[in-house]
């Protein structure tokens, strides 16, 4: 079906949406026991005829929505690009699944967690754990062994609260808010999924979706040997993989969705905080299982987990030129290069709905992971999802759902990826590199391209441009003759593994972690993998599950990533001479792959059913949250204009009637958003006149709405807030009205709440 979109978050139809089960009076009694132990968590061996498919099922879903005003965005790491508002809240998901023949072990449950981050963080992450081991309510079942912290990517979320420097450069440096936002509202998913650990059952299943991703560095893929690419259709890895958990009747209360698509639907001309085409699959899917329920209050759970992300792209009409005036304005870029006249800015990827906005792109493909997900979960045949003049998104559903049997297993440990040796199958030894940038990262990507003269592919042992000699020496430290074998043929720009000052600008030490729930295992990646990179991760880690007789042909490994922490990317070696973005951002080196097959390799053995000990780690990385350092502006006295109050309507709604499509807009004298982050709650309601009383319909996290704010005047301290709802096709006809929720800094007396209210409105 063909969806006419508005300009922002247009909406989605209604939807209208299986199966019975057994044994629970057992079961029951140990989540009974489970969820009230204060107990630690003591490892236990495990009888492997015990768990018949049965499960502890958890499911929880928190808000992280950080400053979205003020604060620079994450992902693109433009200047420019910060923050002016909230198109829809980012969230974390959280998902315990624990085997109920062991329920007090930590050593037989699992903890996977979905944020709409950019990645995960090594000091979020350690914040997190520290938060879970002092809490009694979890009695030590939470341990870095078994909790995982995936971000889906998004490029449209808060900055600032990664630990490392260098991602700190364009938020001004640490954004203490943002992080805490992330860490409060991840306690809060998975206090709710601890509470509700219940029987259920766990199925997998997959399906192949068409048209939701392309790979940005086709000339980077091709470089890998022919024979290994003849095995694959697509230069894209096109399966979506479905993880259904169910209560004991059969029911659903939630799902987990792996696939592969970078979070850059929305572009870094975008200032509205959201969780791009990932965070709009997993609202869609809450709220057409619960469509009465408010985002974020749902019982069902939705993640679509980030895969092997790092040569995707969901601007899946290609790549073109986009200068008016020019002769290759509309033309495709330059192939190897991606270039438009010889430079990357005017170089740009095409979403399925471009020529209407990157909104409507972002609904196509968030909606199509979720169509893909939905025919998945209840097993419906394929079908065409979208037509339109540009763009065809299909799916074709090839497997039903299997049920998923055995222990539940985790395994994690640290890797120093500064100088870690290691033998590969031929006998060669090989080693990573401390972290550096190549030239190529700085020419960005079609989904963000970069600024000056730096272009990808470009791995010439001489820049374009001797100037930047002079100026990478200033910002890092020149590197060595063995740090410029170690990373050949990758030409250095930024020598981040030996720049600690005034703290480390990259990581030295990654987190390497997998997760068993019987025959489904998840390689939780610290980076972005590229198609083939993860390709070649999934198969040799099921071909080992599978001749070390731990797991049958029933192996369903998955990929998920960036995740704990932020490695940045993984490509094969044939893709790393080629020196693309994404190889000039594989920071270890040549061998960074090779690598973690290599020790992710090592740790099989401890899935083994029977398997006790844990395997030797590398010290853990060490804190650097302490050290951070801000320049973000502070908060200032909020101050109404003269004659003037806190929520006084300043542009109202319309007296006359409005229609599906139209857009309801008002703006009202508004303070700063970051006083009061109302996690858990809005910045305002859409409210609908219902016997005699006003019922919240939608708030910031429905896509139909906009909120945005202006400061009018630093010296006075004076803002606007601009609220637009466009309304839904099927929205009831009735009386409406705009409810803002706002927090002034005064002079004295700290931060005081306000309300304004719009007049009522009409919808006909």
């Amino acid at each position: 079906m063909y969806l006419p979109f508005l300009d922002v978050g247009q909406p989605f139809s209604s939807f209208t949406w299986l199966r019975d089960a057994m044994h629970a009076i057992v079961l029951y009694l140990a989540a009974f026991f489970v969820t009230g132990s204060g107990q630690k968590g003591a490892t236990a061996s495990v009888d492997v005829g015990v768990n018949t498919g049965q499960y502890l099922v958890g499911v929880g879903i928190g808000d992280v929505t950080g400053p979205v005003v003020e604060t620079n965005m994450m992902g693109y790491a433009s200047l420019s690009q910060t923050d002016t508002g909230l198109h829809m809240r980012q969230r974390s998901r959280a998902f315990i699944i624990a085997d109920p023949s062991n329920p007090t072990s930590p050593t037989s449950r699992i903890l996977l967690i979905s944020s709409d981050i950019c990645m995960g963080d090594t000091g979020v992450r350690r914040a997190i754990l520290s938060a879970l081991s002092t809490d009694p309510v979890f009695g030590g079942l939470y341990t870095a062994s078994n909790t995982a912290l995936v971000g889906t990517h998004s490029h449209a979320g808060v900055g600032g609260y990664l630990e490392d420097l260098l991602p700190q450069v364009s938020s001004l440096g640490y954004a203490n808010q943002t992080a805490q936002a992330v860490v409060d509202g991840t306690l809060e998913a998975i206090r709710k999924a601890h509470a509700s650990l219940a029987p259920g059952s766990v199925r997998v299943g997959n399906t192949t979706l068409l048209g939701a991703n392309r790979n940005r560095s086709p000339t980077a893929y091709v470089a890998n040997p022919e024979d290994e690419r003849a095995r694959y259709q697509y230069d894209q890895d096109k399966t979506l993989s479905v993880l259904r958990l169910d209560d004991t009747n059969g029911h659903p209360r939630g799902l987990i969705s792996f696939f592969a698509v970078h979070g850059t639907s929305l572009y870094n001309n975008n200032t509205l905080v959201s969780g791009d085409n990932k965070g709009m699959a997993a609202y869609l899917y809450e709220s057409y299982i619960e469509p009465k329920s408010m985002p974020g209050n749902t019982t069902f759970v939705a993640a679509f987990v980030q895969s092997n992300v790092g040569d995707t792209s969901p601007n899946t009409l290609g790549a073109y030129c986009e200068h008016p005036g020019k002769p290759y304005n509309g033309e495709p870029c330059e192939y190897e290069h991606s270039t438009c006249g010889g430079r990357t800015q005017d170089c740009l990827g095409r979403g399925p709905a471009f020529r209407v906005s990157d909104y409507a792109s972002n609904f196509l493909i968030g909606t199509a992971q979720f169509e893909a997900a939905r025919e998945v979960m209840e097993s419906s045949p394929s079908k065409v999802i979208f037509t339109s003049p540009d763009t065809t998104i299909e799916t074709m559903n090839t497997t039903t759902l299997t049920d998923v049997r055995g222990v539940v297993r985790s395994v994690h440990v640290y890797m120093d990826m500064m100088n870690h040796t290691f033998t590969l199958p031929n006998g060669t030894i090989a080693r990573t590199c401390p972290a550096a940038l190549g030239y190529s990262f700085a020419g960005g990507t079609t989904d963000g391209p970069g600024a000056f003269d730096f272009v990808q592919g470009d791995n010439s042992s001489t820049p374009q441009n001797p100037f930047w000699e002079i100026v990478k020496g200033a910002v890092s430290p020149y590197p060595s003759q063995e740090q410029i074998d170690c990373h050949y043929p990758k030409p250095i720009l930024l020598n981040t593994g030996y720049a600690n000052t005034p703290y480390q600008w990259s990581p030295h030490t990654v987190d390497v972690q997998m997760l068993r729930v019987g025959n489904f295992v998840v390689l939780v990646i610290p980076g972005e993998l590229t198609t083939m990179a993860g390709r070649r991760m999934r198969e040799t880690l099921r071909a080992q599950l599978i001749s070390s007789g731990i797991l049958d042909d029933s192996a369903y490994v998955v990929i998920a990533g960036p995740a704990n922490t932020y490695g940045h990317y993984v490509t094969t070696r044939e893709e790393y001479s080629v020196q693309r973005y994404e190889g000039a951002s594989t920071i270890f080196g040549p061998a960074t792959l090779e690598a973690y097959i290599d020790r992710y390799s090592a740790l099989v053995p401890y899935f083994a059913d029977n398997a006790t000990g844990t395997p030797p780690s590398d010290a853990a990385p060490p804190e650097q949250t302490s050290k951070a350092i801000s320049l973000k502006t502070p908060l200032i006295v909020d101050r109404p204009p003269l004659f003037k109050a806190f929520g006084d309507v300043l542009v109202d709604v319309n007296s006359t009637p409005y229609s599906a499509g139209d857009t309801v807009a008002v703006r009202f004298i508004g303070a700063n958003p970051r006083n009061n982050l109302r996690l858990e709650g809005s910045f305002f309601t859409v409210n609908q006149l219902i016997n005699d009383a006003w019922m919240t319909v939608r708030s910031d996290s429905h896509p139909s709405t906009i909120y945005q704010w202006d400061r009018t005047n630093t010296l006075l301290g004076t803002s606007t807030v601009d609220i637009r709802w466009t309304i839904e096709d099927e929205t009831p006809a009735g009386t409406y009205q705009i409810t803002y929720y706002g927090d002034a800094k005064q002079l004295i007396g700290g931060i005081k709440s306000f309300t304004g209210t719009s007049s009522p409105f009409t919808v006909a």
